[in-house]
């Protein structure tokens, strides 16, 4: 009340300061000023431009029957048209007939930032082996998690349904919803959750977490297979940038491997380090098997022709032409592989997880995987972009 009063009071005393004034004297017109030129606003460029084979470098690719193999696979799960009808002709088609299918039945549409440029980062991933065990020895100390029984999700699109594919996970305090713990919150608590496995080492666990599935190497040789099940509803926040931020690393220095040299000369930091990244990951067992981990499609992953994405720009099962660079200076990388998994780092429109295998070999190459590089969306004839 106070500020409306002084509002009107100074309006007052302004417009009969005008009217003396305008008794008193004959105004003199200023000139007008010149209106300045209208701002253009910035242009932004579509995420998806139509192309040519001709355009794709080194089309038809690296290993065109590998390739197209894969993304055989994928079709398994797309259950609509016209996906139905294009998946049930592949079937069909042999490895020598694969170019041939492809560029009569779909377009090739270079990914575009929206500033118009169209490279973007390609990173790695692969499936650890970490020696462990089932139960907590003096050497494993370091839990595995699955799904906590006292977590909560919520799927937003049975509310809002523009908020399809988007969920949030909770605790229920009393009759109140609250963010389920963080990292810090989790390792410090005796948290409701079954324990799957101990590992030898912390950072084992985040960077299991980071790659979303793995092995674990028990006693006589036997192995436990572990895939990825659910999250803690946190933000990820890449413990590389905290070391960046800090002053441990330069940001052109930071893999997986010096993460780790970081962590094995700072152990009295380790804790600090992984804190830095509120989001967790949970597991579930998987069959044993000499096929890649399970993918965000629920289906086997192949080594260099499987890729994460962000779906809402690629969507899973999608194929996509992939031209970047090996990190080892072993040439360049151009071909086909399948949209097969997604990532909680894999975010924009040119933005890619290259997975390498299983193994120490394919983790040397994931680690220090962080090229430029270009994607096509390769997409059917006569069906409409994505949104």
């Amino acid at each position: 009340m106070i500020y409306i009063r002084s509002a009107r009071t100074l309006s007052l005393a302004v417009i009969a300061a005008g009217l003396f004034t305008a008794c008193a004297t004959t105004p003199v017109p200023l000139p007008a000023k010149p209106s300045p030129p209208p701002v253009a606003e910035p242009k932004t460029a579509l995420p998806y431009q139509q192309s040519t084979w001709q355009n794709l470098p080194n089309w038809p690719g690296d290993d065109l029957a590998s390739s197209f193999a894969t993304w055989k696979k994928s079709c398994t799960k797309l259950r609509q048209e016209p996906w139905l009808a294009l998946c049930k002709n592949a079937s069909n088609i042999g490895a020598q007939d694969a170019r041939k299918f492809i560029e009569s039945h779909f377009t090739p549409y270079q990914l575009t930032n929206p500033d118009g440029s169209q490279t973007g980062l390609i990173t790695g991933y692969y499936e650890p082996v970490y020696p462990g065990s089932m139960q907590k020895t003096s050497r494993a100390l370091y839990p595995v998690y699955a799904p906590p029984e006292d977590m909560i999700t919520v799927e937003l699109a049975a509310l809002y349904p523009e908020l399809k594919g988007k969920r949030v996970r909770g605790r229920l305090v009393g009759n109140k919803l609250l963010p389920y713990f963080s990292r810090s919150d989790i390792v410090k608590k005796n948290i409701d959750a079954p324990v799957l496995a101990w590992l030898e080492s912390p950072m084992d666990v985040q960077f299991l977490q980071i790659q979303g599935s793995g092995r674990i190497r028990l006693h006589e040789g036997k192995e436990l297979r572990l895939g990825y099940a659910d999250q803690n509803g946190h933000p990820y926040k890449p413990v590389g940038r905290w070391l960046v931020e800090q002053g441990e690393l330069k940001a052109a220095d930071v893999s997986m491997q010096s993460i780790r040299s970081w962590a094995d000369t700072n152990p009295d930091r380790i804790e600090n380090l992984l804190d830095s990244n509120p989001s967790y990951v949970f597991f579930r067992t998987l069959p044993l098997s000499n096929e890649g981990p399970v993918g965000a499609q629920n289906i086997p992953l192949t080594a260099g022709f499987s890729i994460a994405v962000d779906k809402n720009v690629i969507p899973l099962g999608s194929m996509t032409f992939i031209a970047t660079d090996r990190p080892d200076n072993g040439g360049g990388i151009h071909r086909l592989v399948a949209a097969q998994d997604t990532g909680g780092a894999i975010h924009g429109t040119i933005r890619a997880d290259f997975f390498w295998g299983t193994g120490d070999a394919a983790g040397e190459l994931a680690g220090k995987m962080k090229q430029s590089g270009q994607l096509w969306l390769i997409w059917p004839n006569n069906l409409a972009l994505p949104d």
